[in-house]
């Protein structure tokens, strides 16, 4: 039996962030015998602004990175969406990523993980519409990563992340479990 393939995708690419150790955090504490759990840094990917010339729905890319990105999305079951919430909202470089694409993204059950000193609630609102609109299937499950400056040195780096995220880990551990149960392993 072929372990389903999860992508975390970290939505944020600036310069110093906190996000790529979140997201090793959420792969840590998400690891479970019947998925694969992977970390794709949008930094990394680095696409520029949308690009293509046709919509995405014709699926009639012209770009190699568009086409590269397409086929990695392809290759994954489905998605954790991690992101800092900004102003309310998600970053532009998650929902540039999400817009270069549409069939892709169709039926994969995707679970909304944000992060920020407010809990991130209003960024989860707002992404549950795109997701929505792509055709993903939202989880029930969408933990809330609370921040705030006692969980940091003075360098900006977590003392300890996972007393940090104690109280929620029991929930993050439950996305793993919700797609077993969806991709019926």
């Amino acid at each position: 039996m072929t372990n389903k393939k999860i992508g975390i995708i970290l939505g944020t690419n600036r310069p110093k962030r906190i996000g790529l150790d979140i997201a090793n955090w959420v792969q840590s504490t998400m690891k479970h015998e019947k998925l694969q759990l992977d970390i794709i840094d949008l930094a990394k990917v680095n696409l520029p602004f949308l690009d293509e010339l046709d919509i995405p729905a014709h699926r009639n890319y012209q770009n190699q990175h568009t086409k590269d990105w397409s086929e990695l999305i392809k290759s994954y079951d489905g998605f954790v969406l991690l992101f800092p919430q900004y102003n309310w909202g998600y970053p532009a470089v998650l929902k540039n990523a999400l817009d270069y694409l549409y069939s892709e993204w169709d039926k994969k059950p995707v679970s909304i993980m944000v992060y920020g000193g407010h809990g991130g609630f209003q960024g989860l609102i707002s992404m549950k519409l795109v997701t929505q609109g792509l055709g993903m299937y939202n989880m029930s499950v969408n933990p809330p990563l609370s921040i705030s400056q006692k969980m940091f040195d003075e360098d900006g780096k977590f003392i300890d992340i996972d007393k940090s995220f104690e109280m929620i880990r029991p929930q993050v551990e439950m996305v793993s479990q919700e797609f077993v149960n969806l991709l019926e392993i």
